[in-house]
């Protein structure tokens, strides 16, 4: 059974920077993607972002480019996201998702991907 699990979420002013990461258990194969979403109250969750087993990015929506990176540690079935230049607009829980996958398609879209972690709360302070 594939889990995943958040961490590194946490109150941080603006400007500032945060780091979170996400591991997965019970994968069955590497070729699995993960990917970041958040969600701000009141809002519908939104793709921030997602990273497939060679290390390919998607392009990062407006909202975020030049500012997050993902990253991923195949060994330790990890990956990160590194913010900076945090805005209140970036308050949000922050859900790690994955799901297992073949060929190079893009997965974007909530209902694309299985698998979810409980989320990890980010408030930005201004």
């Amino acid at each position: 059974q594939v889990q995943l699990v958040e961490s590194g979420g946490g109150l941080v002013q603006a400007g500032g920077s945060l780091r979170l990461s996400c591991t997965a258990s019970g994968l069955t194969s590497t070729w699995f993607m993960m990917a970041w979403f958040r969600q701000a109250p009141g809002k519908e969750r939104e793709f921030v972002g997602s990273i497939d087993r060679s290390g390919r990015t998607t392009p990062y929506g407006d909202s975020v480019k030049g500012r997050f990176t993902i990253s991923r540690d195949n060994l330790k079935n990890t990956q990160y996201l590194q913010m900076s230049s945090l805005k209140s607009e970036d308050t949000g829980i922050y859900y790690c998702a994955g799901r297992f996958y073949t060929g190079s398609y893009t997965y974007t879209q909530v209902a694309q991907y299985d698998y979810w972690g409980p989320g990890t709360q980010v408030t930005v302070s201004s």
